[in-house]
């Protein structure tokens, strides 16, 4: 579905407003579906919630589970994503599957006429990521890659509140997951999943949505393996300097040789400090820390498939561009080479 057609549609809606159910039928969106995780199972169920969309197809990696996955929403399984994006009964494809394979997915996609969503990161390759963002303007199809962390509470409570600490010159951001045992799946495949700041783009995208360009990186990470296909441990702790002289670390961590859960947040002015641990906030300033309320996580991806559905069809502007995660993928990049080299990386290397 083009925009062009998308306006047609909207047209429709005053000849046909007597007889509804034509309407649906010639408005809704059609959407095939790669993926049957908890991403992929999110999304299907904000389809179904909508009434614009309808979920034609699903592609998975094991047909018996695609088959399992697309009875219960009511769609076809199909035995390829390949298969799934040639088809020309499909207007945007969603892609909730492994890392390694969405900037394939999102080319073919892409070439076949398809609006696309797709989980972060775009592409695994910085130039591939370029290739892609470039092919969807030339189709004049949209492309959104998620970022749902803008659209949580803690992100949305810290533009809230962070003018009150005044200049921000400190910050540290860490996720650590112990996993005993870890389990044995694409997260923990370098291949499947990719370096970890790239794979877990969203540690780094809520830095420079808040904060801006980045000047240099540093980066250092530790692996734990004692089978080929996947790591029992990882750990990644990266250093970036801002252009504006604000200093942030960035600690993920998970697996199994990990002992302590850790999702903290820290902003350090020179008027104060924001603390999120976990799901609670907290304000310090002039030595007294209050409790300051943080939204909820729930929900997200339905929100995120309603705003594209109201782009599409209303041509509503997006939360984040395509552009703003390449650049943040550039950032990912810079502290992969930084893990592999030693040495500081410059952003305008990249």
């Amino acid at each position: 579905m083009s925009f062009a057609h998308t306006e047609n549609l909207q047209t429709e809606l005053v000849t046909l407003m007597d007889n509804s159910e034509a309407y649906l039928t010639t408005a809704k969106v059609r959407v095939g579906l790669v993926g049957t995780g908890y991403a992929a199972k999110l999304r299907a169920e904000a389809l179904l919630q909508d009434g614009r969309s309808h979920l034609l197809a699903i592609a998975g990696h094991q047909l018996e589970n695609t088959q399992a996955f697309a009875q219960e929403y009511q769609a076809e399984a199909m035995r390829s994503w390949q298969q799934l994006v040639e088809r020309e009964d499909i207007d945007l494809v969603i892609i909730s599957t492994i890392n390694r394979d969405h900037g394939a997915i999102a080319r073919a996609a892409l070439t076949h006429g398809k609006h696309v969503i797709v989980e972060y990161p775009l592409a695994l390759d910085v130039v591939e990521a370029q290739e892609i963002i470039a092919l969807a303007k030339a189709k004049n199809k949209l492309l959104h890659v998620e970022h749902i962390e803008l659209l949580g509470g803690l992100h949305q409570t810290l533009k809230q509140h962070i003018e009150k600490v005044g200049h921000i010159f400190y910050v540290r951001y860490s996720t650590i997951t112990p996993k005993h045992p870890a389990p044995r799946k694409w997260t923990y495949n370098h291949e499947l999943f990719g370096f970890p700041l790239i794979g877990a783009l969203s540690r780094l995208h809520r830095l420079t949505d808040l904060f801006g360009e980045v000047f240099t990186v540093n980066c250092h990470q530790r692996f734990w393996q004692i089978e080929p296909d996947y790591y029992q441990t990882g750990l990644c702790l990266t250093q970036l300097c801002f252009t504006s002289g604000l200093l942030a670390q960035v600690v993920y961590g998970k697996g199994e040789t990990l002992w302590q859960q850790e999702r903290k947040f820290e902003v350090h002015g020179d008027q104060g400090g924001l603390v999120f641990d976990g799901d609670q906030g907290f304000l310090i300033q002039g030595g007294e820390t209050k409790p300051i309320e943080v939204g909820s996580r729930r929900g997200l991806f339905a929100k995120d498939t309603t705003m594209v559905l109201d782009r599409i069809f209303d041509g509503k502007p997006l939360y984040v561009t395509p552009e703003a995660s390449l650049y943040t993928l550039k950032v990912g990049e810079a502290a992969k080479r930084a893990a592999e080299t030693g040495l500081t990386i410059f952003m305008k290397d990249i």
